[in-house]
């Protein structure tokens, strides 16, 4: 077997027995080897420098090699141990091994006998080794899988949010929390450039202190974000690079992501982390797609205003069509009015008798001031005319 200089620990009152073990069998070998005379030193050198094995005299006086497995064992120790007996305490072993031990080694030994148990001893603790090793790796690989999970979650809450969620101010509230959540971070909030001043007004927030907060609906200058408004780009800072600017106060990492239309940036996402610790490069990937949302909504309230803008003036111009269809109306039936009644006194021949081609010329005039009246009342809108009645 090949050694990597395990550190091996002796635990053996008489020199001979340990120096067979220690400097004759193992050390040519490779391995580090400790050599203590008793359970109280044992256990101290177990705890404050832990060997990959211990090998330990059954018959010690004082506290015996039994005692010295239950104080490691309930100290948390992992190292196993092999205990050196007798030949005829095979009892006592027995009772070792119930006890925690891995092995057993009867006196008089072998240089080869040594070997042989701790190498046996040995693979099992680098097979132990290898499963914690694995188990641990799954452990990271399962909570990396979770919080993937998690982001994924958090992004399409806030994709639904968009297309389900019409008041401004609550959708950004829920755009800050899915970016808090994704980023881990401990405070985010808003701007929106104000197209008259051209400067970016704070419009949502969560967990600005007071003093920052109190500028809600105002223009908000925190040293950085202007960098990101000239180039587009988001922005990522932490640590010493981070304290010249005024954002320091607030944390020790951030992130600035522009809220984009095409390539214009009218708005700006900021997320700020307590500690020193960099937002790494999947967390921007995730706050940049929530930057998105927030740019797919401000989209959608001015498409929505511009939708009522159309409406208002599709309404206000209809309303004038309709008034002057009515004015036009009223003054056919004044002219209609007005033309029929010396019309209809001729036709009386209150005026003097009538031939035959003139009451049928002035019939004939009549009748078309009565279809001209008749074709202005179908004129008026349903709804206009059916007020007038």
């Amino acid at each position: 077997m090949k050694t990597t200089g395990e550190h091996i620990l002796i635990v053996e009152h008489d020199p001979e027995i340990s120096d067979l073990i220690g400097r004759q069998a193992l050390r040519p070998l490779g391995y580090q080897v400790t050599v203590v005379d008793d359970t109280g030193a044992a256990i101290k050198q177990a705890l404050q420098t832990p060997p990959d094995l211990i090998l330990a005299d059954i018959n010690l006086p004082g506290l015996s090699g039994k005692d010295l497995l239950v104080a490691l064992t309930s100290q948390g120790s992992r190292a196993p141990l092999i205990v050196i007996a007798e030949k005829g305490q095979e009892a006592d072993a027995l009772q070792a091994f119930r006890l925690g031990a891995t092995d057993a080694l009867f006196w008089p030994v072998r240089d080869a006998e040594v070997v042989s148990a701790v190498e046996r001893a040995l693979r099992q603790t680098q097979e132990v080794r290898a499963r914690l090793k694995l188990d641990q790796q799954l452990k990271l690989a399962n909570e990396e899988v979770q919080r993937k999970l998690r982001d994924l979650t958090w992004i399409l809450a806030t994709g639904k949010a968009v297309i389900s969620i019409t008041d401004q101010r609550q959708l950004f509230e829920r755009i800050l929390e899915s970016a808090l959540q994704v980023a881990d971070a401990t405070i985010a909030w808003v701007t929106l450039r104000d197209e008259r001043s051209n400067t970016f007004v704070l419009r949502a927030h969560r967990n600005l202190p007071e003093g920052w907060a109190k500028k809600m609906n105002q223009p908000l200058d925190d040293g950085i974000s202007s960098l990101v408004a000239l180039s587009g780009e988001s922005l990522v800072m932490n640590g010493v690079a981070l304290q010249k600017f005024r954002i320091a106060s607030l944390g020790k990492s951030a992130a600035v992501i522009p809220i984009k239309i095409q390539n214009e940036v009218i708005g700006l996402m900021m997320v700020i982390r307590k500690n020193d610790r960099e937002i790494e490069r999947h967390a921007q990937t995730l706050l940049e797609a929530i930057g998105d949302y927030a740019s797919i909504s401000l989209v959608n309230a001015r498409l929505f205003r511009a939708l009522e803008q159309t409406s208002e003036s599709a309404r206000a111009g209809e309303k004038t069509l309709h008034a002057a269809i009515e004015s036009m109306r009223d003054s056919i039936r004044d002219e209609v009015q007005a033309a029929s009644y010396p019309l209809n006194l001729a036709l009386t021949e209150a005026q003097g008798s009538l031939n035959a081609d003139q009451r049928q010329a002035l019939e004939a005039v009549q009748a078309a001031l009565q279809r001209l009246a008749r074709v202005s009342e179908k004129t008026v809108p349903p709804a206009l005319n059916g007020k007038r009645k």
